[in-house]
C-alpha cells in the first residue's frame, strides 16, 4: 500500500451548491478515515487549500478515491507520492494488553 499527499486548490468564490455539499463531504471523509484510507484531512486558514493524505494501492486508485468525494468537481488536485507519513497522534497511541 502506497501513501499519497493530495494538495487541492479550492475555488476562491464557490457557489451555493459548494457549501451545500459540505455535510456530505464530511460524512464521506469520516467514513474513509474509519477505513484507514484517508489518514489526514486539513483545510488552510484562508480556505483556499485542502490537504489530504491517503493510503492507496496506486496513484490511479488514489485518483479514483478522490473522484468519489462529493466536492470533487470543485477541486484542482495535485497528487504527490510519499515515502512515509508520520504524525504525533500515532506515537501517542498505546496498546493495553489488560
Amino acid at each position: 500500500m502506497a501513501q499519497y499527499m493530495i494538495d487541492i486548490q479550492i475555488p476562491s468564490n464557490p457557489d451555493r451548491e459548494f457549501f451545500e455539499l459540505i455535510p456530505a463531504q464530511r460524512t464521506h471523509i469520516d467514513r474513509l478515515m474509519e477505513q484507514g484510507i484517508v489518514m489526514s484531512y486539513s483545510l488552510s486558514l484562508d480556505r483556499s487549500r485542502l490537504w489530504v493524505t491517503m493510503n492507496a494501492a496506486s496513484e490511479r486508485e488514489a485518483v479514483e478515491t478522490l473522484a468519489a468525494f462529493p466536492m470533487f468537481r470543485y477541486f484542482e488536485p495535485t497528487i504527490y507520492p510519499m515515502m512515509f507519513h508520520m504524525t504525533s497522534l500515532m506515537s501517542q497511541l498505546k496498546v493495553s494488553l489488560n
